[in-house]
């Protein structure tokens, strides 16, 4: 959160990010958030009092979001960044363990948010994803505003192909089209190549994106 786009962000005053630690609001002297599960079963499970509490300590913004880091919750993608950017403050509640007690869901108006099917250790690694493709949404994050508009996902499809010096890199060469300086040519190309790339590796995102336009 200190490098790179989102640490210029910081920089800039674009951005502003704290975190909580849920041990401040622990019920012990041990800095105990997490207890056994009511029915048994393997693991521990995060209480709820601590995370309610620290939410609640916060004093939010009128315009804000409160999500929960969880492999149960929506998929997070291009669309739901752009929705959270134009937030004025998200809190992104990080599950760890077997999950967290399910009365956290019911006491704090939330949204369940996953990154994708598959288990991590903790939802840090998932809020910090979520934090980065939101945080450099935001006006002004980014030094151009048109890499925004040509990135993947931005247009419901894959972005296009893109290359560099050397002309030649071991017998492979630069498409010509993107060397004859006709710029509505070279458009034209970039967009036939998105969707061709789209339609063999996402066709998915092109089928979401004729959905969306009907």
């Amino acid at each position: 959160m200190q490098t790179g786009v989102v640490g210029r962000g910081v920089e800039k005053g674009l951005i502003q990010i704290a975190t909580v630690d849920l041990r401040e609001y622990a019920l012990n002297n041990y800095g105990s958030v997490d207890d056994t599960p009511y029915g048994g079963g393997p693991g521990m499970v995060m209480r709820p009092e601590p995370i309610v509490n620290a939410v609640e300590s916060l004093k939010l913004k009128p315009k804000h979001r409160i999500l929960l880091m969880t492999p149960s919750g929506e998929r997070f993608d291009q669309t739901m960044a752009m929705e959270f950017s134009k937030q004025d403050e998200l809190v992104l509640i990080c599950g760890r363990y077997e999950g967290i007690d399910e009365r956290v869901k019911e006491c704090l108006e939330l949204r369940e948010v996953s990154i994708g099917d598959y288990v991590l250790s903790g939802g840090e690694l998932a809020a910090l994803s979520v934090a980065d493709a939101t945080s450099r949404l935001i006006p002004n994050v980014l030094g151009a505003s048109d890499s925004i508009v040509e990135e993947s996902f931005q247009q419901g499809r894959l972005e296009y192909p893109q290359y560099t010096k050397p002309r030649n890199y071991r017998g492979h060469e630069v498409p010509e089209i993107l060397l004859s300086g006709n710029h509505e040519a070279i458009h034209h190309w970039r967009e036939e190549a998105s969707r061709v790339r789209t339609q063999e590796r996402r066709p998915d995102l092109l089928n979401h994106s004729l959905t969306a336009a009907s």
